[in-house]
């Protein structure tokens, strides 16, 4: 390890390791939750899986779940062996090659960044329409959206644990609000009694399938970044590996669960014309007819701040990659500072919020609107990205093995990791042709945002060969600076 990735963050001067020691299990928990933002992924996205999927979104949720859960089981035996912030770049750099490594680096940095930038804007939207209906208070969504993120900025400038005390507020009460309206749908039978006849597998594999599994998929992304607090994490062996599994757990049955329940709250028919009629409003009016009018406010409220939550969730995950590169070489080495009293990876955070306040701004400048294309045009891509990066890690995971088993089972090395592979390309495919489902755009501009991806890619792949060609010492640290390789 280089003198300069062990400088420590404590003492009297800032370094660029980061803070070992610092969050624990059920930290990570809330991270990686709350950066799936389950309340605006139930009343915001839910919605249009029933339109598109129809009584088998419940079963398209738990799908997809599986699915994670199976990628999640070589993912988390090769993070017990390597332990990096920027986890895809580390894991890929040593399945495939640091050059290739290095293009997928690029790719997740871009994925996680467009999708930070989006949830600003749309937490102004969300803002602005909550404070406006409810307490009367009328401010520009840009107002809104430039609080929202000095509150992000100011808590991703300090120490992690912080921020996941917040996070770990926020997630209970959004999960509150939505368990206030499943218990009376289930104790009361629902509309018109309670029906499972939409797991079916002619209902989650019916002709929509595709649209269907584009919008369930992609609610699970942020879970995988358990394994970007690894440096950070108390015990990471054992931390890593249970906050992603207890996650992604819980979100597959949280999420299978609420969605089952909002059709039950209409009852079939009923809930596929409101998710048809009214997407967005479809979850607020079984909230209204179900507990109460001062619940739904509640819930209006609570997506502001899920949103916010989600936000601050992808901050961090964004700045922890910068901070990565930034010790590596491969972007400017200012970007691994370390604060000295905090531990947080200072520099990568301020140069997330100004990339922010740069698009946003500039966009804003020129008319563009803040949800429909500001928030969609950057998370499609951003979702894209990771899924595809998910699926390349998950082979990479199978040729690391391949050389160097360690104690690894071959469930862990091959079967899981092939598996999740293979269907995780699949829904790559998927999202592409059903790309217009997450940007609403046209073709031409769905063209240009894919295409944001492999430019990256290959922006990337250029950096190291360019690395290589001019120190090759430096070439070969890559992935090793401030990476904990065990051996079995």
């Amino acid at each position: 390890m280089s003198s300069e990735a062990s400088d420590a963050a404590t003492g009297g001067g800032e370094g660029t390791r980061l803070r070992s020691g610092t969050v624990g299990m059920w930290d990570l928990v809330f991270f990686v939750v709350a950066a799936a933002a389950p309340l605006s992924v139930m009343s915001g996205v839910s919605p249009l899986a029933i339109q598109f999927g129809g009584l088998g979104a419940p079963g398209g949720y738990l799908v997809a779940g599986i699915v994670m859960a199976v990628f999640a089981i070589g993912f988390t035996a090769m993070s017990r062996y390597v332990r990096n912030a920027g986890a895809f770049y580390a894991y890929i750099s040593k399945g495939f090659g640091r050059t290739v490594g290095v293009g997928a680096a690029f790719v997740a940095v871009l994925s996680y960044v467009a999708i930070t930038i989006g949830f600003v804007p749309a937490l102004g939207v969300f803002a602005h329409d909550t404070f406006a209906s409810v307490f009367g208070i009328d401010l520009p969504w840009t107002v809104w959206a430039l609080l929202g993120l000095v509150i992000v900025a100011w808590l991703g400038y300090h120490q992690i644990a912080l921020s996941a005390k917040i996070l770990g507020v926020l997630l209970i009460l959004e999960v509150v609000v939505l368990l206030v309206l499943a218990v009376p749908v289930l104790l009361s039978g629902g509309e018109h009694g309670l029906s499972v006849d939409g797991f079916a597998p002619s209902h989650v594999f019916g002709p929509h399938v595709g649209a269907l599994f584009v919008l369930s998929f992609g609610a699970f992304l942020g879970f995988e970044s358990t394994a970007i607090y690894s440096e950070e994490a108390k015990d990471p062996r054992r931390t890593v590996r249970r906050a992603t599994f207890v996650a992604v757990g819980f979100l597959a049955i949280f999420y299978t669960l609420i969605v089952w329940v909002g059709i039950m709250a209409y009852g079939p028919d009923q809930a596929l014309r409101a998710a048809a009629d009214d997407p967005t409003g479809m979850f607020f009016v079984a909230m209204e007819r179900w507990v109460g009018s001062g619940a739904t406010d509640a819930m209006h409220v609570l997506i502001v701040t899920s949103t916010l939550a989600a936000t601050l969730a992808f901050h961090n995950a964004s700045s922890r990659y910068l901070h990565a590169l930034g010790r590596e070489g491969v972007l400017p080495r200012g970007l691994a500072t370390a604060g000295a009293k905090t531990g947080a990876p200072v520099v990568a955070s301020l140069t997330v919020t100004v990339l922010t306040i740069v698009v946003v701004g500039v966009s804003a400048a020129f008319g563009a609107k803040p949800y429909e294309q500001i928030f969609l045009w950057t998370n499609g891509p951003g979702i894209l990205g990771l899924i595809m990066l998910m699926a390349l890690c998950s082979a990479a995971v199978v040729a690391y093995f391949r050389r160097s088993p360690h104690d690894a089972s071959l469930v862990q090395r091959v079967f899981a990791p092939a598996l999740a592979c293979a269907t995780l390309s699949a829904t790559s495919v998927l999202i592409v042709k059903n790309f217009d489902l997450l940007t609403a755009a046209d073709s031409t501009t769905n063209v240009l945002l894919i295409g944001t991806l492999p430019v990256a890619f290959v922006i990337g792949i250029g950096v190291a060969l360019r690395i290589r060609s001019r120190d090759r010492e430096a070439f070969q640290r890559l992935t090793t600076t401030s990476i904990a390789e065990v051996e079995a």
